[in-house]
Formats: C-alpha cells, structure tokens, sequence
C-alpha cells in the first residue's frame, strides 16, 4: 500500500484567539450543571488552505500523543503532532465512507467503513495487518459485517464491533480476529439496538455501547449479558479515560457531555452552531493523556481541540 507524507499543514476555520468555555447548561431532567472550564485551542491543527477536509468523522491519541483523525476526503488517515502539525497520511483509495477510528494498546490503528462493510487494522506505520469483513459485501454471518461502525478492546486483546447501521449487533472476537460471539438484535429493549454507533471498554471489562438511535448508552459485561443504561443522550461518540470518566459527543444535541461511569454528570458544552466552541453533527472525540478533548464534526468537517483552563 502506498503511503503518502506531507510537509504541508491543514488549514481548519477556528477563532483567531482562545476562547472560553464555560457557561451554565440545562441538562435532561431539568438538572442544571456548571459546564467545566474549557477553552479552545484555536492553534490545532494548523492551517493551509490546500487541504479540504472532509467529514470528520472520528480521532484517536496513540502513546506517543499523536492524534489521528479519519475523514471522508484525500488522505483520508492524518496523524498530527501534539501541537498540531501534519506528521503524514494514508489511506488513499481503501475506504468508501470513513467511521470510526481507534487505536490499541500496542499503537495499532484500527479503522472501521460503514459504506464497504470492512474493518481494517494497520501498525503504526500505516502498513495493514489484518482486514475484516468482505468489502462491499453486506451480511450478518461470523464473516461480514453491515456497515459497522465503531471498535473497541478488552484488556487481553479480545475486541468488539458496533456492526450497527445495517446490523443491529456487537460482535466479538479475540485478538488474531477469530470469531467469538455475538448478541443484539433491533428494538429498544434491554440488549437490542437501534444503531449501535460507538463502543468502549471500561476497567472492570464493560462493554459501553452508545445505541444512538435509542437514546441511550447500554452497558454489558463482556459476553453481552445486559447490566444498565444511560438515557436521555444521543451518543455519537463515546471514549472512557484512564480514569474512568465517560466522555459523550452528542450529535443530535450537538454537545459533549462528562460523566461518571454511572451516568453523573460532571461536565457539559457546545450547542448547535458553526461558531468555534460549538458543533454540526458532533461526531467522535477522545480525550489524551495531558486532558485535552479533541472533537470531530461531520457536518462542520472540522476537528476542534478544548483543554481545561488553568
């Protein structure tokens, strides 16, 4: 696979200063929260008008603290610098629609397509190690996936496939990517999904799954035993720190969300809005080890980076 490295830098529509974020929001239950001290960080990623971006679709921070986000447009895998600058991309000519994106434990990239129905894990380097699902083959079989969505990783390597927007499932295999189970079917039941979107793993081995169209984020143990939900948040994207804070990105509400693993809300930000701070169809985000957020929008075809003011 041929990957290209640039020397240029990408140019995004930010504010020309940092600005605050902080400010009272009104939650769901008519719970009313001081939203957390963020600012933005209008120097990521630094700019030239060369580059289009496309739809941003998801980011990921490696060990390193690089940042990597997925896109629907040319070089459609970028890694930044933790200051912005454009290291290299990749990715041309394999993917039909860019979703999600996350990196392992061991700084593999792991890509899924929700158009051509493919995972697909590369190294560090770019280089793929391992493809999942047979490309533009729809199914729902131990070898095909319908339009899946989102990845996530228990701790001994087994991981997990949101293989939502044609499926209504999570599927489960072991580290060499060997089929281990299923479960999930549509409904709004305990268990069944409309769309599951976004997937994470919290330390205890709970499977969190954003079921967007629901409303809602269901919580599993690892063989798909059903143990609580979340509600009233339309989870788009979801990433649990190291320390076991759950980060939302609400795209229908067009907020990121703080919260406790059981659903306390800690912190809150963003309403519909092309303005820096704010987001169109917020979409994924992660959080980096220094605490900064960093947010996709498909709409807005932006990413957007907020740190905790000191």
């Amino acid at each position: 696979m041929k990957i290209s490295v640039h020397s240029f830098l990408i140019v995004l529509v930010l504010s020309p200063c940092t600005s605050s974020i902080a400010a009272e929001t009104q939650l769901s239950g008519n719970q009313t929260v001081l939203a957390a001290d963020y600012k933005l960080a209008s120097d990521f990623p630094q700019l030239s008008s060369k580059f289009l971006l496309g739809a941003a679709s998801s980011v990921a921070v490696d060990s390193k603290g690089d940042i990597l986000v997925f896109h629907r447009g040319e070089q459609p895998i970028l890694r930044f610098d933790r200051h912005g600058k454009l290291l290299r991309s990749f990715g041309d000519g394999l993917f039909s629609s860019a979703h999600g994106l996350r990196v392992d434990a061991d700084d593999n990239i792991w890509v899924t397509d929700n158009a051509n129905h493919t995972v697909i894990k590369f190294n560090r380097d770019g280089i793929i190690q391992m493809t999942l699902g047979k490309k533009n083959e729809a199914g729902q079989d131990d070898s095909h996936f319908n339009k899946p969505a989102d990845i996530a990783f228990a701790s001994n390597g087994d991981f997990f496939v949101a293989d939502g927007y044609g499926n209504s499932r999570v599927v489960k295999f072991n580290k060499t990517g060997e089929f281990l189970m299923t479960w999930g079917k549509k409904g709004n039941g305990p268990g069944e999904f409309n769309l599951p979107h976004a997937i994470q793993v919290d330390k205890g081995e709970h499977v969190y799954v954003g079921d967007r169209e629901n409303n809602r984020i269901q919580v599993f143990d690892a063989n798909g035993k059903f143990i609580r939900q979340i509600g009233d948040i339309a989870p788009f994207g979801l990433f649990i720190t190291p320390d076991q804070l759950l980060f939302v990105a609400d795209g229908r509400a067009n907020k990121v969300t703080k919260m406790t693993l059981d659903g306390k809300v800690m912190a809150s930000w963003g309403s519909t809005g092309e303005e820096p701070g704010n987001f169109r169809m917020a979409h994924g985000l992660t959080v980096a080890r220094d605490g900064a957020v960093y947010v996709t929008e498909i709409a807005g075809k932006r990413i957007q980076k907020f740190v905790e003011k000191q």
